[in-house]
This record gives C-alpha cells, sequence and structure tokens, in this order.
C-alpha cells in the first residue's frame, strides 16, 4: 500500500507529522526544481514553520522537463517522509508541505496560473547552475532559454501587471556566486530580449534576495526505499535520505509577505557574501575535489573518499589553507571550525553520498568553487596545490573515457581532448585563450602541473 493523505493515519506513531491542517492551507510558494534537495531542505522549514502556526505557505512544484518527481508525488498527495540519518541512528518525519508538482511541459498554462495567483508571494528555485542558461561569462544564452523558468516567469509577470498583483519575490536556492543578484541580471535580460514592457515593473515590484543553502543529500536508492517501507508499512516513492545537519541564510529584502522561517532555524541577514561564498569555496570546493579525485582512485562514495589518507589530506588543504584565507568571514563566522565540521560531516557512513551525483555538470560548478579561489592567489603570488590536484583530475574526468559524462559541456570538452591532445588540453580550458579564461587564466607553471598530472 501506498503513502497518501488517506493512509497516513497509518503511519507508525514515532513518526512525526505536520501539526496543521494540510486542506487548509493555499499554496504561497512555488518552486522550480522540486528534487530532492528542495524535499530536504527549504520545503522541510516551511513544512516546520505552519507547523509552528505559519498559514498560506503550501507549495506548489514545478518540473521543467521530467515527469518522475510528479509521477513520484501526486499519487501521494504530495507527501513523503525525510529520513535523517547519522552514525547515531535515524530519524524520521511525514512532510506535508508540498500540495502537487506540475510537469511544465505538459501544463504550461497551469504553470502561469499558479505562479499568477493572488495567493502566490514566492518563487523559488532547485534548478541546478545549468538550470539558469548561462553562458561562459555568466550571461543569458538566449539560444537555450525556450521552455526555461524565465519564459512562464515573464508570463506570469505580465498577467500580474495586467491585473494590478504585487509583485514576487524570486528565491534562488542554488550554488550560484550572489545567486540573488545573478538570477535579476539574468531575469533582466531575459526581460529585455522577450518582454520589455514588463522590465520595469519586475525591477520596481519584484525582489530577488541572495541565500546560502546546505544540507547533504544523497539521491535515494532502491534499497532505501525498501528499508523505509519496511519501517513505515507503506510505499514512499518519493522518500528522501539525507544528513542531520541543515543551513539556511537569507538576505532580508522580500517584495511581500513570507513564512517565519527564523523561527525554525533559518537566519535573516543583511549580507548572505561571506556565508555564501564559505559554502561554495569550501564545502562545495571540497565536494567537488572528493568527487574527481575518488573516482580516479575507485571509490564510490564521499565517505570513502575522505577516508583514503591521500584525498583527504588534500581536501583539508583545499579548504584551510586555499579556500580559507580567500573568504571575508562575517562575525559569527569560524572558518577552522567550519572545516572541521564539514570533514566530519563528509566522513558520516550512514549517508551513501555517490562521489558520480556531485561529479555531475562539473563545467558549471568549478569556476566559483576553484578558480576563484586560484585567481585570488594568483594575484598574491601563491600557489593552490590541492585546487590543482583536483583540477586535474577533473580534466582527465571530462576526457570521457574511463567515466561517463553528465554535463551540458561534455561534448565540447571531449573534443577539445581528441584535438588539443594531453600536450595542450590543460591550456585549451584554463589557459589564456582556455574556456574558462575569464575565471582564471592559469601561469605557466600551474599549466605545466596540470600537464604532467595528466592521464596519457
Amino acid at each position: 500500500m501506498r503513502l497518501s493523505a488517506a493512509t497516513a493515519p497509518q503511519l507508525p506513531a514515532h513518526i512525526v507529522r505536520p501539526a496543521y491542517d494540510r486542506d487548509a492551507q493555499r499554496c504561497g510558494i512555488v518552486h522550480f526544481g522540486i528534487g530532492a534537495f528542495h524535499r530536504a531542505h527549504q520545503a522541510v522549514y516551511t513544512d516546520d514553520a505552519m507547523s509552528a502556526g505559519d498559514r498560506d505557505w503550501a507549495i506548489t512544484g514545478i518540473s521543467l522537463r521530467s515527469p518522475s518527481v510528479a509521477a513520484q508525488m501526486n499519487p501521494q498527495d504530495g507527501l513523503y517522509t525525510v529520513t535523517e540519518r547519522s552514525s547515531a541512528g535515524h530519524h524520521m518525519r511525514l512532510i506535508g508541505a508540498v500540495k502537487q508538482v506540475i510537469v511544465a511541459r505538459q501544463a504550461s498554462d497551469a504553470v502561469v496560473e499558479a505562479l499568477s495567483s493572488p495567493a502566490t508571494h514566492i518563487v523559488s528555485f532547485t534548478i541546478t547552475e545549468k538550470g539558469y542558461c548561462r553562458r561562459a561569462d555568466g550571461s543569458l544564452d538566449t539560444g537555450l532559454v525556450a521552455g526555461s523558468a524565465y519564459e512562464y516567469l515573464a508570463r506570469a509577470m505580465r498577467e500580474r501587471m495586467t491585473k494590478g498583483l504585487p509583485g514576487l519575490t524570486l528565491l534562488c536556492c542554488d550554488n550560484l556566486a550572489d545567486n540573488g543578484a545573478q538570477l535579476s541580471r539574468l531575469m533582466t535580460e531575459y526581460l529585455d530580449r522577450f518582454a520589455p514592457e514588463v522590465r520595469n515593473w519586475f525591477e520596481s515590484e519584484c525582489r530577488c534576495p541572495s541565500t546560502m543553502v546546505d544540507r547533504i543529500v544523497p539521491a535515494t536508492t532502491d534499497t532505501d526505499r525498501r528499508t523505509i517501507e519496511a519501517e513505515l508499512g507503506l510505499r514512499d516513492d518519493a522518500a528522501i535520505v539525507c544528513e542531520p545537519f541543515t543551513q539556511w541564510v537569507i538576505e532580508e529584502a522580500f517584495a511581500g509577505p513570507r513564512p517565519r522561517w527564523e523561527n525554525v532555524g533559518a537566519e535573516f541577514t543583511i549580507d548572505v557574501h561571506a556565508f555564501e561564498t564559505a559554502k561554495l569555496r569550501m564545502l562545495n570546493g571540497a565536494h567537488s575535489a572528493l568527487a574527481y579525485l575518488g573516482l580516479a582512485k575507485g571509490h564510490e562514495f564521499v565517505h570513502q573518499a575522505v577516508a583514503d589518507p591521500e584525498i583527504r589530506a588534500l581536501a583539508e588543504q583545499l579548504m584551510r589553507r586555499e579556500a580559507a584565507p580567500t573568504i571575508a568571514a562575517a562575525q559569527a563566522q569560524d572558518l577552522e571550525r567550519y572545516a572541521g565540521a564539514l570533514l566530519e560531516r563528509f566522513s558520516n557512513t550512514a549517508i551513501d553520498h555517490r562521489l558520480a551525483q556531485i561529479a555531475m555538470d562539473g563545467s558549471q560548478k568549478i569556476p566559483q568553487r576553484w578558480l576563484e579561489t586560484l585567481a585570488y592567489h594568483q594575484r598574491l603570488g601563491s600557489r593552490c596545490p590541492a585546487i590543482l590536484a583536483a583540477l586535474s583530475a577533473w580534466i582527465n574526468y571530462v576526457r570521457g573515457d574511463r567515466f561517463a559524462v553528465s554535463d551540458p559541456m561534455a561534448g565540447e570538452l571531449a573534443t577539445l581532448w581528441l584535438t588539443q591532445g594531453r600536450e595542450h588540453i590543460a591550456e585549451a580550458i584554463v589557459g589564456e585563450n582556455g574556456v574558462f579564461k575569464q575565471f582564471w587564466c592559469a601561469s605557466p607553471g600551474d599549466l605545466t602541473t596540470l600537464q604532467d598530472s595528466l592521464t596519457t
């Protein structure tokens, strides 16, 4: 029997349930990219806020392309469980914040209707770095925007403007540097090109706060689902497994009302930058290093890679001696403690976080995770051996002869390998005229280091 509103009363007594009437909640949030991370993070905070007394902040999820999440969640009336795992055991709860999932390709008008609803105040995003349709220089690639979030937002903004409805808060929860400012700029570029009559309304009525989100959420496996079903007594096709730790730092810059997320653990601030930079360069930077270095040595999971003494030493050096010095820490930040806590989290053997999952879309991630740190040290005349080792592993990885590469630039990078060969591939990627030259141009010494580390 499957989890649903009708069967949820049969759940075991130890499963924590929402402390609110789901049927009485209107949807105040529309979320693009309703994958595992959103359901383990923002949806949990929103569930907690409604359990604490907030009203009308239920979530309408939007899948831009794949119908798989809708197939998991809609037959369950949006219900799913979150299982937090650690060496100390596990904790399970039922999440009721999501009301429905719309597949945009199948029901585009329903997406616009949800965005145009007077009850909707917040539109949030976890569409991954590639979902923002950026060129290598960070500008909007208008050749990729058909069917994107921008298209639906522009249609809805035009309708809201015409009807005199208030503006929206666009809340980016993806790993982009200055993610709110980037989303605002990209949205403006889209409107300039495709809906210029809406641009002034967007700039005057809408807001795009920056955020920093943090929680390790591996892909749920069939084994996980069987284990969860055995405990629940019900099948949960949308089940989430994650670590206990969670953090959300949000810029206080909203266009209208919002849930009181600060009452359930979120942190509001006037400047997210220091938290965001630490997350990108330390946590995400180390994660990507573990992925490519670990895969090269035959490891499968993060906890295996960080248990490898050689890789652990590189990850620790990357965080403490290469990334941390580039960060102007906020008053409440202790970057040494942060690095130690990250190593402990990476070592959680109760979470099977696949390195291949982290390795996806590396071309969209390494500029903010590694290259900005490399550029900082280059200006000081210092080097980053750990990041160079990780970058070399990534360049080897995208050759495509050993691993199946899932990356928007996979074809371009594989072609570079074929045309440039081992002798020139590093220069073609991070050299003076390389693919990523706007982020970092490697010195002759760094190019030699990279080239010497590449496979033949």
